[in-house]
């Protein structure tokens, strides 16, 4: 299956269990990978025959900067849910990666990774 990729859509977030993380925020960024026939759009070069990938960015922005969550998962499952309800597609692949995590030592980031289908 052919793939749309967007990766490392960035953004200012206010998510976490912690208060601190609530209050202050940090960023943030996610992968979104959509199992999508890409054929007719590759043969026909017209922008009807695929997703516009422009509105999956806009659409993950306006979640993550604009509603709160206590867990990365909660906000990865909320993208995955939006993207399959807005947008004809059967699959998504969602990453939603913390940059800068409170966990006491350096590591590049801490992160979700979820697959959801519309059955």
């Amino acid at each position: 299956m052919d793939k749309i990729i967007l990766k490392g859509i960035q953004f200012y977030g206010y998510h976490g269990v912690s208060e601190a993380e609530r209050e202050v925020g940090q960023k943030y960024a996610v992968d979104i990978e959509i199992d999508y026939d890409l054929e007719p759009a590759g043969r026909s070069d017209n922008l009807n025959d695929t997703i516009d990938y422009s509105a999956i960015f806009r659409l993950v922005i306006e979640i993550g900067t604009s509603e709160k969550f206590l867990l990365i998962e909660s906000l990865a499952q909320k993208i995955a849910d939006a993207i399959l309800s807005q947008f004809p597609i059967e699959k998504v692949l969602v990453r939603v990666k913390k940059l800068t995590p409170p966990i006491p030592g350096e590591l590049e980031y801490a992160g979700v990774e979820i697959v959801r289908e519309n059955l």
